[in-house]
């Protein structure tokens, strides 16, 4: 038997750990009978089972399908808006965590437009002292470049970077990317979704910078 082999407490965790299991799979009767079986076999120790017969899965979280899935249209003036801080509020609505259905391992975000790119804004002198790294693979390889270069070949990319590294990684991360949209000027070819306009400053001062 498993009670010979293991010490009291390992055999103990082992049992709480199966139950456990059951659980999660929202197999509660098997959880229940196999609490029986462990008293029918007369082992010594008794678990607190009232916790189980409280779990009711229809009450339990449910995760959104993908007929359920919908999305909606934003839109960010990014006019001296701060990187850092803009990409946090980009991350959280590609990724769907403004919503109440969020669910981890599937694509239920909203797209987001983003206008003005090319009035971005760092804090301090990072514009022209943060690093962007990348090696092609060679010895010798390793290449950087600033930020402030960076914006004039590609305006867009420096806010790109900065929301790649808060999605998670993998095909699901990068098809959450293709949802944001950056465009420099004041206008955009996605007018005909009736985004929502998102002000940077009635969220948080701190959003805007005045340099």
């Amino acid at each position: 038997m498993l009670g010979a082999q293991y010490s009291s407490n390992a055999y103990r965790l082992y049992i709480e750990g199966s139950i456990l299991a059951v659980v999660a799979r929202n197999r509660i009767k098997s959880a229940i009978s196999l609490y029986q079986i462990i008293i029918i076999k007369q082992y010594k120790y008794q678990f607190d089972f009232k916790f189980i017969n409280s779990i009711n899965p229809r009450t339990m979280t449910k995760f959104v399908k993908k007929d359920q899935l919908s999305s909606s249209w934003y839109e960010i003036d990014a006019t001296n808006a701060v990187v850092g801080r803009l990409a946090t509020i980009i991350s959280k609505i590609i990724r769907g965590k403004n919503k109440t259905t969020f669910t981890p391992h599937m694509d239920d975000g909203d797209f987001v437009v983003v206008k003005n790119i090319e009035q971005i804004k760092f804090t301090g002198k990072k514009f022209q002292n943060k690093k962007y790294y990348k090696h092609t693979g060679h010895p010798g390889g390793i290449k950087e470049i600033t930020p402030e270069k960076l914006k004039e070949k590609k305006p867009g990319e420096v806010l790109k970077l900065a929301v790649k590294r808060m999605l998670p990684g993998g095909v699901l991360g990068r098809k959450q990317l293709t949802k944001l949209k950056i465009y420099t000027g004041n206008d955009h070819p996605h007018s005909s979704q009736n985004p929502k306009i998102i002000e940077l400053e009635k969220l948080n001062t701190k959003n805007i910078t005045k340099n």
